[in-house]
């Protein structure tokens, strides 16, 4: 009888001691990083229970894969594999790992993008800082079917990009991208940013479009609102607007350090030069100050502009032609030295 006992005792005895090694091991062991006190850990979309297990492991996160991937599985984390950006912290428990996992508890991204000309760059920029691949997106954005949904055209497009930071998730789609800055956009657009483009008898694809060619005339802000009000003086007086990064987009070149007198005959409605008014749409994606330098235009009554021959980025304004003229024979002068010809 004694034997019975002294077995028995030793039975529960061990089976005790192995839940109690269990509980510690997954509810009180540590997690140790190596590379500081937080690691990110990344959960692609469409990873499944043992990818996460492997990839924790490859990464040395948890220190007994065969207890945490049974302690995982009691508590359901194969039915609840979500992908995210998660952030594993120094200290943090094994149970905790799992809660925050099984939760789908990821943090979000900062995107920026900014100085953004084409689709494809977007695309690219955006890709480089979520999970979705640059060609995806670019096709996303570029297929009529998403225009329709959102009741945009090709011209407008750009246009709906407002250049800031923002949080999205790391595995937003391209669809949830798109709807995230279609809401940026609406926001964005005040009734006092809408009151004063009315004022000025422009729409917000009017504006956006002004401000994407100032964003190509100039990188220094405090000229913006200046040639902002160039433009205006221009469209009011029914003068063509002549502005040369036009004529770069209709030519897709905006290398293009020279324009030339037979540039000027491109057939294309973003041809300033040839068209009067304002293009279909932007030729870039504009910033907030081009945006705001149209709104709030200087008033002044100059009607013309031109580079410096100085090559500084500043521009020289005119009231007159003549003047303009004197200034534009400078600055080729200056090009032709420069043996920049094209």
């Amino acid at each position: 009888m004694k034997k019975w006992v002294l077995v028995i005792t030793g039975v529960l005895l061990v089976g005790v001691s192995g839940v109690l090694i269990l509980w510690f091991l997954v509810f009180k062991t540590s997690i140790k990083l190596d590379t500081g006190e937080q690691v990110s850990f990344y959960v692609p979309t469409g990873s499944g229970f043992e990818e996460v297990i492997n990839r924790l492991e490859e990464m040395e996160i948890i220190s007994h894969p065969d207890l945490f991937r049974s302690m995982a599985i009691r508590k359901n984390l194969p039915r609840h594999i979500y992908p995210g950006h998660y952030l594993i912290s120094e200290g943090m428990s094994h149970n905790a790992l799992i809660n925050m996992l099984r939760a789908g508890k990821q943090v979000p991204e900062m995107v920026t993008f900014h100085n953004i000309r084409t689709m494809a760059q977007l695309s690219g920029r955006i890709a480089a800082q979520i999970e979705t691949d640059s060609a995806s997106l670019h096709h996303y954005l570029s297929s009529p079917e998403t225009l329709q949904q959102f009741g945009l055209t090709p011209e407008a497009l750009a246009g709906i990009f407002i250049p800031n930071t923002y949080e999205l998730y790391w595995n937003s789609t391209p669809e949830a991208f798109v709807r995230r800055m279609v809401r940026e956009y609406e926001r964005f657009w005040t009734g006092e940013r809408k009151d004063k483009a009315a004022k000025l008898k422009l729409t917000p694809n009017n504006v956006s479009t002004l401000a994407s060619i100032i964003d190509e005339e100039t990188r220094f802000d405090e000229e913006k609102a200046t040639i902002a009000g160039v433009y205006i003086n221009r469209l009011r007086k029914g003068i063509p607007l002549q502005a040369d990064p036009t004529i770069k987009f209709a030519l897709n070149d905006f290398d293009k350090s020279r324009i030339l007198t037979t540039d000027l005959n491109v057939n294309s409605p973003y041809n300033t030069y040839r068209n009067r008014g304002i293009p279909p749409g932007p030729i870039r994606i504009p910033s907030i100050a081009a945006i705001d330098a149209v709104l709030n235009h200087e008033q002044h009554d100059y009607l013309y502009f031109c580079a410096r021959d100085d090559f500084s980025g500043y521009h020289h304004f005119s009231r007159t032609l003549q003047e303009h003229n004197r200034y534009a024979q400078r600055y080729r002068k200056a090009l032709d030295q420069r043996r920049i010809w094209k």
